[in-house]
This record gives structure tokens, sequence and C-alpha cells, in this order.
């Protein structure tokens, strides 16, 4: 499942609002970038399985003690997204420049206390209501209320000119070709139209494709 952040997790009001009966059907619709019908429409059928991301995220939705949805949402992030993902890339960034870098929103007294929070203030302004009203008076009011900043790279949104280029020659190499990997006929979709294709989240299916073709003809597989 490949994930991009806008202003705040879209999924967690979308999902704290959904009232389906089953639980992971109130977030994948939301969570996950596309269905499993569109992996069988884009994979060869090699490369075809059962659908392990479903099975995977009821798992981690489903244990008690959760008592909102929102709940159950916010626990699987912080036990393997977070962990996994942002976390990591922090550390890894800076040890490879030999810098410490601290973390201190992740103390666990602090994360157990806001935890326990009603899911009206998690949710409320964004999402980061309580914090900003904390740093009310210890930093400026222009810091706390500036915009986010934008951090994807537009040129992988905005599919266009020598990247384009690129990722046409990628999927359209002998390589791929012969690895059998993508379904032709969904190529050949996407690239006819490449900014047209995104992901849920807002994710070019034209990169995720081209992505892991370069990093499968780098590593010689």
């Amino acid at each position: 499942m490949e994930r991009f952040r806008p202003t705040h997790h879209i999924w967690y009001p979308q999902a704290h609002a959904s009232t389906h009966p089953d639980m992971l059907q109130r977030l994948a619709p939301y969570y996950f970038d596309r269905d499993h019908s569109e992996m069988a429409e884009m994979l060869q059928t090699p490369f075809q399985t059962r659908d392990y991301t479903s099975e995977l995220v009821r798992e981690l939705l489903e244990p008690p003690d959760a008592e909102e949805t929102l709940d159950a949402v916010l626990r699987a992030d912080t036990t393997t997204f977070i962990v996994d993902d942002p976390v990591k890339r922090v550390d890894n960034m800076t040890m490879a420049w030999g810098l410490e870098a601290r973390v201190p929103f992740l103390d666990h007294e602090l994360v157990e206390l806001a935890a326990q929070m009603p899911t009206e203030l998690k949710l409320r302004d964004g999402g980061k209501y309580v914090l900003k009203q904390i740093a009310r008076g210890h930093v400026p009011d222009s810091v706390i209320d500036r915009p986010k900043g934008y951090f994807p790279v537009p040129a992988l949104k905005f599919v266009r000119g020598e990247f384009l280029d690129m990722m046409r020659d990628l999927l359209d190499s002998q390589a791929c070709r012969e690895r059998g990997l993508y379904q032709r006929s969904y190529i050949d979709k996407v690239l006819a139209s490449p900014e047209a294709h995104l992901t849920r989240i807002q994710g070019s299916k034209l990169w995720h494709m081209a992505a892991l073709e370069m990093w499968l003809q780098r590593q010689n597989l």
C-alpha cells in the first residue's frame, strides 16, 4: 500500500464517519490506494495472490479494547505504519549523516495520554487542535497557524517531460516486457493519460509501476 500525506490523515475522519457494519470496509475505501480487483487488472496471472492486505488490516483492526473505529485505526497506524515509515525514515536519514535526532512527541506517556482524548478532540481542526492550543503563548501564532508545507515532488504527480519519458522507457523496455510482471493493457492505459491515473490518495499509478521496475532492473532481478 503506497500512501501520500495530505494536510492530515484523510482516512481518519472518513473512517470515523462511516457506518458500514464491517470494520474493514469503514477504512478500506479511504486507506487502500486501490481495490484488490485493480491489482488483478495490473498484474500478470503468476503474480496475482489472494488479498493479503485486507487480511492483515482486518487483523489489526479487530482486536478488542478499541471503543470506536477511530481508536482501532489509530492503534493500527501507531503500531505498524508510523513505526515502519516516518519514524524509520527520520532515523535512517539522520544516521546516514551522523546526526542524532529526537522525537519528543513519541514519549510513551504522552502517546498514552493523547490516545485517551475524546474522538472529537483527536479530529478537531485537522487533528492538531490540542497541540496548537498548548503552543499558544509559547510559539508565535504565525508559526502555529501557517499552512502546512507541500513535500511530495510535483513532477511525480504531474507526470510530464523528461520524467514521463523516463517512465515510458522503463515500462516499454525489453527487461520489463520479458519479466511479465505487468499487464501490457494496463500499462498502455496509464501511459495514454498518465496524469488521469491517480490512486485514491493522489499517488501516481505510473510512478508506482516505474519505480518498482527501476528497482528490479538495478538489482538485476
